[in-house]
């Protein structure tokens, strides 16, 4: 019987929803699975780790994610409020952006992220240079409420640590036994395609680099497998050259016009572990005296 696949609960640009069984089919078995680069967590949701170290450098991604994991219904129920024909208005969500941006109150700039992602344009999550969220008014007839989405967010939650770090100390994290699945924000197809205005940090070239050498050194010298999603490009296939790439043609899900949604080439890349390194030594355990 086919397994029913989960869709995340909030809109996300990249999302994996619709790659999720071709990424499954690269990922071996682990312990843990650790995402450094989590987004809306569609492979989290699709797949079936004893436990998840997910991880994302959006504070407030990582913020509602806690939330939801600690007090669900009461995450689900102040937030289905902001979901009426009242708040779908432009002035509404200005104000209530504005308030996003002015507030302190953790929990309630909780509910006010997933009310700005669902009546956002697209979808969209940008914020300024200064770290203001800076998404126009989307003018969605009905924003869907994600209820059954969230309770199913919130249970397997239960199994996942969520963090809000550089994606250099996650790798630091990983052990042998984990899984490392990365979804970076992708190279540039060209000079005016490059989104770097998330989080409000930029993960350009140099980064891109590190994350491959990461790779490298987490699969060649860790024994821990690493797959990383990516644009089919001249830079990552030579970024990636020693790991087992497959490509991969994927309709984009947000674009200005509908119409231009057109099929890109994407790349999975695979860094199988050593198999010549020892087993990891255990750690010995003190006994009481």
């Amino acid at each position: 019987m086919k397994q029913k696949k989960n869709r995340a609960f909030l809109k996300w640009a990249g999302g994996k929803y619709s790659l999720v069984e071709n990424i499954n089919a690269k990922l071996p078995q682990g312990n843990r699975l650790i995402e450094p680069f989590v987004g809306a967590g569609s492979v989290f949701l699709n797949t079936d780790f004893k436990r998840y170290l997910l991880n994302d450098i959006n504070p407030d991604l990582i913020n509602l994610y806690n939330f939801l994991k600690a007090q669900p219904d009461a995450v689900i129920h102040d937030a289905s409020r902001f979901f009426t024909p009242t708040h779908n208005d432009e002035a509404t969500y200005y104000a209530l952006r504005e308030e996003f941006n002015q507030t302190t109150d953790e929990y309630y700039r909780a509910i006010l992220f997933l009310y700005l992602n669902r009546h956002g344009y697209n979808g969209l999550c940008r914020y300024s240079l200064t770290g203001r969220f800076n998404v126009p008014f989307g003018r969605y007839k009905q924003p869907y409420f994600p209820h059954e989405e969230m309770l199913v967010f919130a249970e397997k939650s239960q199994k996942a640590v969520f963090t809000c770090l550089p994606f250099e100390k996650v790798f630091s994290r990983a052990r042998r036994g984990n899984v490392i699945y990365c979804d970076p924000p992708y190279a540039p197809i060209s000079q005016t395609a490059a989104f770097t205005s998330y989080a409000a940090k930029h993960f350009g070239i140099d980064a891109q680099h590190k994350l491959a050498s990461l790779a490298i050194r987490a699969s060649a010298v860790r024994g821990i497998p690493v797959l990383i999603s990516n644009h089919d490009l001249a830079l990552t296939r030579s970024l990636y050259e020693i790991a087992e790439m497959s490509a991969l043609t994927v309709k984009r899900s947000i674009s200005r016009n509908g119409a231009k949604r057109q099929p890109v080439e994407e790349l999975l890349a695979f860094f199988p572990p050593n198999p010549d390194l020892p087993p990891p030594k255990r750690r010995k355990t003190r006994t009481a005296k």
